[in-house]
């Protein structure tokens, strides 16, 4: 599976910006699809998900400005991020994790990432 993501850019804090991924085949059937970032110098963090069953769980430090989506007809999965923080800048990446009933089964696929810089 490739995935390709895009949407990133510079904006002003308090702005908003939409990331997609679109992946190369259906993703009807993944377990989850979620969106990472990686702050310069800090580890890459995990932002938000959304499983299966279109449930979405995101980090205690977006929750409320960011909305994880995804259109299995498209095979893409989408953030937007409204009230952007200059915080929130960093390196976007997303993932695809597939579904087995054993963990030792499942894969997962990464983005190549997408630049989001948010200036004060």
């Amino acid at each position: 599976v490739q995935l390709q993501a895009s949407g990133g850019g510079l904006v002003q804090a308090g702005g908003s910006l939409r990331l997609s991924c679109a992946a190369s085949r259906d993703i009807s059937t993944a377990r989850t699809l979620g969106w990472y970032r990686q702050a310069p110098a800090h580890q890459r963090e995990w932002v938000a998900s959304i499983d299966i069953a279109g449930s979405a769980n995101y980090a205690d430090s977006v929750r409320g400005r960011f909305t994880i989506t995804r259109d299995n007809a498209k095979n893409t999965v989408s953030l937007e991020m409204d009230n952007l923080k200059p915080e929130d800048t960093g390196v976007y990446f997303c993932r695809l994790e597939t579904n087995a009933l054993s963990p030792k089964y499942r894969r997962e696929y990464w983005g190549q990432g997408t630049l989001v810089t948010v200036s004060s």
